[in-house]
């Protein structure tokens, strides 16, 4: 259950208050001041391995002792292996325990009156934390120590930090007690919801935590490049010895997203490898073999493809946008000889009409089906993920032999009932490999990671839609057959340790993705023999002699990969009715103990034993509300609208949201909503509004630029741009609507051949040429924002939007919209002209033949028609001086390169009723006029209700 929060009483307040500042609490709330005011990030990156230090500060601003509750993410494959507190100067190492002893001793500890803190695993990836006792007035550090290996893939390493736990839905059916303080009831299939779901800060509120977050970066070795972070923005500079790199987030930034990463490793540092690290009495040690793919040609088989796309209602916005492209461009890469379904599930599982359940042949038009179906796919309902995975991995298990059986899943992974799904799929996933596609920026990376590493497959990052562009070709490699499979690693003078490696099923080796595997070995140094098999069915195998290493994390990472496998197990054996094996909880405390590393079953305890101040243990207890994860929607009950703009659907029986004169509908494409104006007689029209928070509206710079832009794009009048219809200030809030586009957007279309894209992009350019002669930018040109309504048809969507977006995400600290496909000039904060739009317009024109964004520098890929590479390395040169100087220009340059550009479409014949002989035609009305511009702005009534109107 939620516990409330009195207000706090005026000398609760002055007790509180610190040097300019109106509470010691990090957000002053109705309900009083929040605990945690500071959380700070500390890294250290050498090569492939990260060592990070976590502080969280606690405050109490109360009248009375408080006990602080935090429910927080850490790396899923990080090993925890310290804890301390610290308080009024004093540190207090803490102890590793058996998780029922840790609890027992701390509710000991506050029952004597001291000052105790304890650290719990609730999930993997999910963590509480609690201070007790801390008195008023008084703050609290705690301190965690964890280690990790980085993913490595593509040449290209990941550093991921979680810093929300998102809201996760939750099924079955709630229990009569909870067993935590979170604000979902337990349940059948969840028994400790409450304890995952921490209650969420509503949209708009000031941060109420100071985030640092550093990461120092040393490449061990290896040649390091391109370092890029992907959802913040980032101050870098250069280590004093010129090897590494510091980066540090910008002050003010919120925990409301991972934080994410990426930099490329190369250099003979990187090669198959076998370490060994003994311990410190020397009979034993941990090992590390790092196994790079060979060279060798990739085989082809024929596969059964079924994919599994989630369409429930946290998947809202861009994050559904990513996914059914994600599923289309996988779907248009099957071959002839592939067999597919597609599966999308909410509360309920809907194919793709004339295909069905089962699997399907990957014909033209079977895939062309898919597409189109994936194309109208809306997000909605609850995630009830059991079930489609289920009937995929039944349809999956009945293949014929000889072909690859693979089950891709897209999803943001926001359920609760983790360890059931993978109770019930484990017995099903034999032979069926298994990839999870994680779309989020607060992503349940750890449940993702388990569920692929069940069908010895891989997790995949999507973070952005610009993400998604860079790894649909990885992603295509890992979908087809295997370099090897059916990896062995058998001893050669190096003794294995029985049951350590992990994974204990080493996955079959992909072309870009090495493979690290993790064991314990006895005596002294030796090698090891990998064997398998090649997809010729030749027999394959690699020898490795072991060396030594001074990487003193190798042992902790090892326990923390065996405690998950160790636990995925128990869990796997559970049934929810009859007590798992105890010896496999043992064994996993035995490991956890022994290594130091925290687990499931284990606790981190610290007790300030010097100080008594709260005898019996009474006060305050309060859960720490967090961030709502960036880019979600509101919960389904909610009647505001969002900042972003889209209205919350209401629930059963729910008034419908309203914005001044507008009834706000279900959310639309492009980030707005479909709304619709009351007027007079019952007039009502369907437009798509776009809102902006009241933050806007504080801000007299935006405000303005938000108006002057509005008022250059409503002067704009184009067949192929959306027309702009209303700019307007109600409840706090600027808005814009403008014509409501049917049909895919550009990112959508998939197996367009060279013509099709010039033709689209032709249009593009022939109405940006409209666009500039008004004064007017884009500057948010890509394939969002592009609409193909029909054949022969574009429409140029957010005309007006584009400065005032990438000036709100910059202040926030984010990435602009569609920033792949900006010109570099937009991306440093420069306003923009039109050559920037031609930037935008060659960046389309790579995506649609190359189905990703363009490199930077521009770099001409295989398979570009030559006659275009010209065309685009103008169009997307660095300097817009370099660039073409109008879209006219651009448009002569193409027809040049003999590629037909279409014309602008003649504008409709006006209006003219046919006389009858009953009737005297009509004698001209100086009304006509006025009607015929209501003909062509408000295209839903036509042509023969105008007339009629006319005619009376």
């Amino acid at each position: 259950m939620s516990v409330p929060v009195p207000i706090m009483s005026e000398e609760e307040a002055r007790r509180g208050q610190v040097e300019g500042e109106s509470g010691f609490g990090a957000l002053a709330t109705p309900r009083g001041p929040l605990p945690l005011r500071a959380m700070s990030v500390e890294a250290r990156i050498t090569g492939l391995f990260a060592e990070t230090t976590v502080r969280q500060t606690f405050v109490n601003a109360h009248g009375t002792p408080l006990e602080a509750s935090y429910i927080f993410p850490l790396p899923d494959r990080a090993a925890v292996t310290g804890f301390r507190l610290e308080v009024k100067g004093r540190v207090v190492e803490g102890k590793l325990a058996e998780r029922g002893q840790a609890r027992e001793e701390y509710e000991q500890a506050l029952e004597a009156g001291h000052r105790a803190a304890i650290a719990e695993e609730e999930r993997p990836g999910v963590f509480t934390m609690r201070v007790g006792n801390l008195p008023p007035g008084e703050a609290a550090s705690v301190e965690l120590r964890l280690c990790a290996q980085l993913p490595f893939e593509e040449g290209e390493a990941t550093f991921r930090f979680p810093l929300v736990v998102a809201p996760r839905y939750i099924p079955g059916i709630p229990l009569a007690e909870s067993v935590g303080d979170g604000t979902a009831p337990d349940t059948d299939a969840v028994p400790d919801a409450s304890r995952i779901s921490p209650p969420v800060l509503l949209p708009g509120f000031p941060s109420p935590v100071r985030l640092a977050l550093a990461v120092s970066l040393d490449p061990g070795g290896a040649r390091l490049s391109e370092l890029r972070s992907a959802l913040h923005l980032v101050e870098q500079r250069a280590t004093s010895d010129g090897a590494g790199y510091r980066v540090a987030l910008r002050d003010g930034e919120r925990l409301d997203r991972d934080f994410i990463l990426r930099f490329r490793l190369g250099g003979e540092a990187l090669q198959s490898d076998l370490v060994l690290h003994p311990d410190e009495e020397g009979r034993e040690g941990t090992f590390l073999l790092s196994l790079w793919p060979p060279a060798v040609p990739a085989g082809e088989r024929p596969r059964d493809v079924l994919f599994v796309l989630d369409r429930s209602g946290s998947m809202e916005g861009w994050k559904l946008v990513a996914a059914r492209r994600a599923v289309a461009r996988m779907v248009d890469t099957l071959a002839s000889q592939d067999r597919f379904a597609v599966y999308a599930f909410d509360d309920v599982i809907e194919c793709p009409p004339g295909l069905g359940l089962e699997l399907s042949a990957a014909s033209d038009r079977q895939r062309f089906r898919a597409i189109e179906f994936l194309a109208t796919l809306a997000a909605r309902g609850g995630t009830e993920l059991a079930e489609p995975l289920e009937a995929a991995a039944q349809r999956l298990a009945g293949g014929e032999p000889g072909r690859e059986r693979v089950l891709v899943l897209v999803t943001d992974g926001q359920v609760g009932n983790e360890d059931q799904i993978l109770r019930r799929l484990a017995p099903r996933l034999r032979g069926t490999r298994v990839f999870a596609l994680g779309v989020d920026r607060a992503v349940n990376e750890a449940f993702l990671r388990r569920l692929a590493a069940l069908g010895a497959g891989a997790f995949v990052l999507v973070e952005s839609e610009a993400r998604l562009d860079e790894v649909m070709q990885s992603l295509h490699r890992r979908l087809g057959a295997p370099l090897v499979s059916g990896l062995e690693l058998e001893p050669s003078g190096l003794e294995l340790s029985r049951g350590s490696l992990v994974p204990a099923r080493p996955p079959d080796l992909f072309p870009g993705a090495p493979l690290f595997l993790l064991g314990r070995y006895r005596g002294a140094a030796g090698g090891v023999r990998l064997r398998g098999h090649l997809q010729s069915g030749e027999a394959w195998s690699d020898e490795l002699v072991a060396r030594p290493t001074s990487n003193r994390a190798l042992p902790a990472i090892w326990a923390r990969a065996q405690i998950r496998e160790l636990e995925d197990r128990y869990q796997v054996m559970c049934d929810g009715s009859a007590t798992a094996d105890e010896g496999l909880e043992r064994q996993i405390v035995e490991t956890s103990l022994r290594f130091g590393v925290l687990s499931r079953f284990t606790a981190f305890l610290a007790v300030d034993r010097d100080e008594v101040v709260n005898r019996g243990g009474r006060g305050r207890r309060i859960l720490q509300p967090v961030e709502p994860p960036e880019g979600w929607a509101p919960p389904p009950d909610a009647a505001a609208i969002c900042a972003s703009g889209i209205a919350a659907p209401g629930g059963a029986g729910a008034q419908q949201a309203t914005l001044g004169r507008y009834v706000l509908g279900a959310p639309g494409p492009d980030g707005a909503s479909v709304a619709q104006s009351a007027g007079v007689c019952g007039f009502e029209k369907s437009f798509a509004l776009v809102s902006f928070g009241p933050e806007l509206a504080q801000d007299a710079a935006l405000v303005e630029l938000f108006i002057a832009e509005g008022k250059l794009a409503v002067r704009v009048e184009h067949p192929w741009v959306a027309q702009l219809f209303d700019l307007g200030l109600a409840d706090q809030r600027y808005y814009q609507t403008s014509e409501l586009v049917p049909g895919p957007r550009a990112s959508e279309l998939t197996g367009l051949d060279t013509a099709e894209s010039v033709a689209i992009v032709g249009r593009v350019l022939r109405a940006l040429a409209r666009v500039h002669a008004g004064g007017a930018v884009h500057g948010e040109l890509g394939p969002e924002t592009v609409a193909v309504p029909a054949r022969g048809e574009v429409k140029l969507l957010g005309l007006g939007l584009g400065r005032v977006r990438r000036a709100l995400a910059f202040r926030d600290g984010a990435a602009p919209r569609q920033a792949a496909f900006l010109a570099p000039e937009l991306l440093a904060g420069a306003p923009g002209d039109p050559r920037s739009d031609l930037y935008g317009a060659g960046a389309l024109l790579v995506f649609l033949l190359a189905g990703a964004a363009p490199a930077r520098p521009f770099a001409p890929k295989a398979g570009l028609p030559p006659a275009l590479v010209p065309v685009l390395a103008r169009a997307l040169a660095p300097d817009p001086a370099a660039r073409f100087a109008s879209a006219e220009e651009m448009l002569r340059d193409l027809e040049a390169a003999g590629f037909a550009i279409p014309a602008e479409p003649s504008p409709p014949p006006a209006y003219a009723p046919p006389p009858s002989e009953a009737e005297v035609p009509l004698p001209p009305l100086e009304l006509a006029p006025y009607w015929q511009r209501l003909a062509d702005e408000l295209p839903r009534f036509g042509r023969q209700a105008i007339g009629a109107e006319l005619a009376r």
